[in-house]
């Protein structure tokens, strides 16, 4: 079984919140970006790995890779998965990678979302993909850095 100590909704991915306050904060030592693009995108890459900790390996993979190839994890690895969106992290969950929970910490505010939470912005996909969260029994939790309280997840669903 992997050893996945937080899961991240960021739509910036990594950069100096995510590397330096959450990786420290949960004990990671592996961050994994799950996306489709970077997974493909060398420059997108270089610029992440400049912002992650000398301590934490980073991985870009696809979703099905993510899916194929998680549960061969070392114990060892403390494993921070990083998702730009709640329909990637929908499609790991129902691909069969156990996350038990899921931070919510950056959504922004685009063409047809609303403004939730200080740095959440959700449309109808995200709410959706949010409540099948829930139906899978993935605990969520909106919350932009390791020293702020949660906020109130049933903002998402207004």
């Amino acid at each position: 079984m992997p050893n996945i100590v937080l899961t991240r909704i960021d739509n910036r991915l990594v950069h100096g919140q995510v590397a330096t306050q959450w990786c420290g904060a949960i004990g990671a030592n592996l961050i994994l970006v799950a996306n489709d693009e970077v997974a493909g995108n060398s420059l997108r890459q270089g610029l992440m790995n400049m912002a992650a900790p000398a301590y934490a390996a980073m991985r870009y993979w696809t979703i099905q890779k993510t899916i194929d190839t998680i549960h061969k994890a070392s114990a060892k690895q403390l494993i921070f998965i990083v998702c730009e969106n709640p329909q990637d992290v929908v499609k790991l969950v129902e691909g069969g990678v156990p996350i038990k929970k899921v931070n919510i910490g950056n959504m922004h505010m685009a063409e047809g979302k609303r403004q939730v939470a200080g740095s959440v912005a959700v449309d109808d996909a995200d709410v959706a993909a949010f409540k099948r969260l829930q139906e899978l029994g993935v605990e969520l939790e909106i919350r932009r850095v390791p020293t702020e309280h949660a906020e109130n997840i049933e903002k998402l669903f207004k």
